[in-house]
């Protein structure tokens, strides 16, 4: 396993370049509003590209600066980030895709919702920490909040999904977005304040 909490980031240029050349050449043409759904999972392992690798980062900065702590990898770990994004960006995400397909485009919305939220904490950090940047930031501007917004003109405009898949979707990007900041300030924050008043104490 320490293999891959190593180097599961290192797929996502991959995994990105080859899935937009299929997307782009078998389902574009063919169903474009699936298309979409799919292209959501495709930038956002762009956006960890920028986190994780080009220039990377992110792991050193969320845990200085956020979380507030003094070093790179603690309290967020290369262990916890894993078991972060694995879950949710290489199974959720696609898997919403596969849903699109075979029971409707309702299954995808809430990625769209979900990216861009993602993206836009990315850009409140930016000037929350007086324009420092934050990996991740520049594809949050340039993809994912721009490409998310058009998705979800796009399936409403063209009546692709109801009001209820809407918010459900709204709800569903909330909770996911939620569920990761939850971690960081409800768990590992706490924790890294009992384990430093338990050293304190010895």
């Amino acid at each position: 396993m320490k293999w891959l909490y190593d180097n599961w980031m290192k797929a996502t240029p991959f995994l990105a370049f080859y899935s937009f050349i299929l997307l782009f050449l078998y389902v574009k043409d063919v169903n474009y509003p699936l298309f979409l759904i799919w292209m959501q999972t495709v930038i956002y392992w762009v956006h960890e590209f920028e986190e994780y690798i080009l220039p990377g980062g992110f792991l050193s900065f969320f845990n200085r600066y956020p979380l507030g702590s003094k070093e790179d990898e603690y309290p967020l770990t290369k262990v916890g980030s894993f078991w972060i994004n694995i879950p949710l960006v290489y199974i959720a995400l696609p898997l919403s895709g596969i849903l699109a397909h075979f029971f409707g485009l309702k299954w995808g919305l809430w990625t769209a919702y979900f990216s861009a939220l993602n993206a836009f904490a990315h850009v409140v950090m930016f000037f929350i920490y007086k324009f420092k940047y934050n990996p991740g930031v520049v594809i949050s501007a340039l993809l994912n909040i721009p490409f998310g917004i058009y998705m979800v003109w796009y399936f409403n405009s063209h009546n692709l999904v109801s009001t209820t898949t809407n918010i459900v979707s709204i709800v569903v990007g909330i909770i996911a977005q939620a569920s990761m900041m939850i971690y960081g300030f409800a768990y590992l924050v706490p924790k890294m304040k009992k384990e430093a008043l338990s050293n304190t104490d010895i």
